[in-house]
């Protein structure tokens, strides 16, 4: 039986509200609302526009408090931010293993899931500098989109 998006993001809300409880966190509307933008979204969203989608079904969210959510959510390890480079955070709620293409002209960040039995190789020093936690590599280049529209 396959699972549907719906009962993921549910699991995912259900494992939010369980560290929260552990981190001695109050589970509040908003900070479900803030997480369920990010977790339900592969566009990987900025701070912004994850607040003018939570404004909408709670118009007494400010933008400070998405800003707040976002870093305690960061640091509770429930979503993490994609790039540093970016020209804005961007996030994302998929702790699945999956890499990176950033777009250099547009911005866009696409999720890359490796085939079945692939993987990419860690150098054999990394760990020399300590635990390795997970692995995400970030590719750069210039998407489709913007490849075609170039070509114009």
């Amino acid at each position: 039986m396959e699972v549907s998006k719906e009962q993921i993001l549910e699991e995912k809300i259900d494992y939010l509200k369980t560290m929260c409880k552990l981190k001695g966190m109050r589970v509040t509307p908003q900070r479900i609302a803030i997480f369920k933008e990010v977790a339900k979204s592969c566009e990987h969203p900025d701070a912004e526009t994850v607040y003018e989608a939570v404004k909408h079904k709670m118009p007494n969210v400010s933008v400070d408090t998405v800003y707040r959510t976002l870093s305690s959510l960061e640091e509770m390890d429930m979503i993490f931010r994609v790039d540093n480079q970016l020209p804005k955070a961007r996030f994302d709620a998929d702790k699945t293993p999956h890499h990176h293409f950033l777009c250099t002209q547009c911005n866009e960040v696409y999720d890359i899931f490796l085939e079945p039995g692939e993987e990419i190789p860690i150098p054999k020093n990394a760990d020399k500098f300590g635990r390795i936690k997970d692995i995400n590599v970030q590719i750069r280049g210039i998407c489709n989109k913007c490849l075609e529209k170039n070509s114009k």
